[in-house]
């Protein structure tokens, strides 16, 4: 089964739509998805602070800032 992670922070706008897209898409694919703060994890703040939302799939990045649902739906299908 893949995994979708998404990296974010609370308060984040942009970070709430790519929750809306991760849900949808993986709702589609059969994915499984998790949400990690980098509130939470200093090495995920140090890594990503800048990038956030970050997704990776199955632990490698994927996208950050904006989610494309095809291009999500496409790396899952894979």
């Amino acid at each position: 089964m893949r995994t979708v992670t998404l990296i974010g922070k609370p308060g984040c706008h942009l970070c709430d739509i790519a929750r809306d897209v991760i849900v949808r898409v993986c709702a589609e694919t059969g994915a499984s998805w998790e949400e990690k703060s980098i509130e939470n994890d200093q090495e995920l703040y140090r890594k990503y602070w800048e990038q956030i939302p970050v997704v990776l799939v199955d632990g490698a990045q994927h996208d950050f800032w904006r989610v494309d649902p095809q291009r999500l739906r496409k790396a899952l299908e894979s």
